[in-house]
């Protein structure tokens, strides 16, 4: 849930069917300083910051302000601090599932407007300065097409904002290797609830900065980050391995993560998927890995459960280590798998909705199948 907060109330939230959302006029919490921000919210604002991806709760704010620095969070904050009932809650770009960035009846900060632009840094290495309202894809073409660098830890999903995943954490296939990417932050700026604005790392303030990661946002609105960078491999070598047993499938990808370094992949996760041709999103049109692929349903066999799974696997290499990584990328060793997908890409990167997608430069490896395991 990518959101970040500075106060959460505890509230019962009511599953909501369509057309019987529950509204409220936000009652007269902290009404009298709400005018002292000098904004008035449109109806359309209201709506927008009522609802998350969830859709199961709808809590109107009294209003939505869209800071463009750091100095209008703060405001918004001190403002808050004279209302005991008076909350605020950063919007990120709207993933959470239970309305954790909604504020009843308060302010609600939309951060996707925040500035300033993102900077390089080097102090130590190579890093970042991202404001919290950036999006990993943001991040994610900024870095590869203007200095060859990205970040070494991603989450699944890039349109998620870089201070809503470091309050949550920030999982994805790399972090087997580098830890989520609240393990990889060098500095943050946080607006704590007095309206302080603080910078804090490792060596500064460091209860505030390991408190902020992963905190829920219960410590402050983070609205700047620091992100190492490390080059971008030239190459990728991705895989999407099928599966009709989950406990073959868990057992691979255990195996797989456990691998020495010089043997390991770059990436490593997995998912379930309908054995149904029907399903565009969730059936078998969601393991091909390149548009125009076709996935073969005679390599399943036709006792197969109605859910199959999916080790989705990815080699970072240069031009020359050609025949290294196809050593390390050699799957013979897994003969229990049912059918692969294969491909090797540039990292001319372009973020996709749901993954770091990249251009094909020359034409991709044509598909490998291995033996069909049989129970």
């Amino acid at each position: 849930m990518p959101t970040i907060m500075i106060a959460y109330v505890e509230q019962r939230q009511r599953l909501v069917s369509d057309g019987d959302a529950e509204h409220s006029d936000g009652g007269d919490a902290g009404q009298e300083n709400i005018g002292a921000l000098g904004v008035a919210a449109a109806a359309g604002d209201i709506a927008l910051a009522a609802r998350d991806f969830g859709g199961m709760v709808f809590i109107p704010p009294a209003t939505l302000l869209r800071p463009s620095k750091t100095d209008d969070v703060v405001r918004a904050v001190c403002v808050a601090r004279r209302s005991s009932r008076l909350t605020v809650a950063a919007r990120g770009n709207g993933h959470s599932v239970g309305g954790q960035a909604m504020a009843r009846g308060g302010v609600v900060l939309d951060m996707r407007d925040l500035g300033p632009p993102m900077e390089l840094v080097r102090c130590g290495g190579v890093a970042a300065d991202v404001p919290a309202g950036a999006l990993w894809e943001e991040v994610l073409e900024w870095g590869v097409r203007n200095h060859g660098m990205a970040p070494t830890s991603w989450t699944d999903y890039l349109r998620l904002t870089v201070g809503g995943t470091l309050s949550n954490g920030g999982i994805s296939g790399q972090a087997f290797r580098h830890g989520p990417q609240v393990a990889n932050v060098a500095e943050l700026e946080v607006v704590t609830g007095d309206g302080e604005r603080r910078v804090c790392s490792p060596s500064l303030c460091s209860d505030l900065f390991f408190a902020a990661l992963g905190g829920l946002g219960q410590f402050g609105v983070i609205t700047r980050a620091r992100i190492p960078l490390v080059p971008a491999p030239k190459m990728v070598r991705w895989i999407r391995v099928v599966y009709k047993e989950f406990e073959e499938y868990a057992g691979d990808a255990e195996w797989l993560v456990t691998r020495a370094g010089s043997e390991a992949f770059d990436y490593v996760e997995g998912f379930a998927f309908v054995n149904d041709v029907s399903d565009p999103v969730n059936g078998w049109a969601s393991v091909p890995i390149l548009p125009g692929s076709v996935f073969e349903p005679a390599k399943i066999p036709a006792v197969s459960e109605p859910i199959l799974y999916c080790l989705e696997l990815a080699l970072h290499h240069n031009h020359r280590e050609a025949a290294g990584v196809d050593e390390v990328g050699n799957l013979a060793h897994l003969p229990r798998c049912i059918r692969t997908h294969t491909t090797c890409l540039s990292t001319a990167i372009v973020a996709n909705t749901t993954k770091a997608r990249t251009y094909t430069t020359h034409r991709p490896r044509r598909a490998v199948s291995f033996p069909r395991w049989n129970s």
